[in-house]
């Protein structure tokens, strides 16, 4: 009976972390669609904040291959290693996302660049206000199953995309309706603190607040 619940926990496992491996999947596959759209945008619009959201897709897409690589290296051997390595790539992403908004909102505030109306990243923007929790959402869950410290990690940075998103899409707002351009760099630069405290959690392994090493 022992041995047949043993069976039954390492399938269900192996279920949830199939799930988990389409859910970065979907990841990738979206925020490099998501990052393409938004530096084309920033770039024609001289956008800093929708340039500087573009880029954190492309990061949020290596931190999904990441953890894809993480959720491939499920054996119990080889997790907990997998788990700090993902959890360091997830950390430094973030570093450098806000070390590039930081510079690029900086110059722009200081030599008053003033971006113009850009609809199609106030139309990415929205969307990804959708998206984001629903994906972050899903992951959260089965990282709390499986006991995943680096994909609650990962859901974390999704949660990050969710308020980047409306952050993003309020400066954009306000500089096409307003034409309030300190706005969009200053939107940018709210970002920041948010960026460095998460980056910084993960890089020391304290992104899980609900999750325990597994004893499976």
């Amino acid at each position: 009976m022992a041995e047949q619940v043993a069976i039954d926990g390492h399938g269900i496992r192996a279920e949830l972390v199939r799930r988990g491996r389409w859910l970065e999947y979907f990841t990738i596959v979206w925020n490099l669609l998501e990052g393409i759209v938004s530096v084309t945008a920033g770039v024609l619009a001289g956008s800093i904040a929708l340039v500087g959201f573009g880029f954190d897709s492309f990061i949020e897409s290596a931190s999904g291959g990441a953890l894809l690589w993480r959720l491939h290296l499920d054996r119990p051997e080889r997790r907990e290693q997998a788990e700090k390595f993902a959890l360091k790539l997830v950390g430094i992403s973030f570093l450098l996302l806000a070390a590039y908004v930081t510079l690029d909102a900086a110059k722009s505030l200081i030599k008053r660049e003033p971006p113009e109306a850009t609809y199609l990243g106030i139309g990415i923007a929205a969307l990804s206000l959708v998206v984001m929790p629903l994906l972050a959402r899903a992951k959260r869950a089965i990282a709390k199953e499986i006991h995943s410290h680096a994909l609650e990690a990962d859901a974390r940075q999704t949660d990050i995309c969710t308020y980047l998103s409306a952050i993003l899409l309020g400066g954009l707002l306000l500089n096409a309706l307003l034409g309030w351009w300190w706005a969009d760099p200053l939107a940018a630069l709210v970002m920041i603190p948010i960026v460095v405290k998460e980056g910084i959690q993960a890089l020391r392994g304290e992104s899980c607040g609900d999750c325990h090493p597994s004893t499976h």
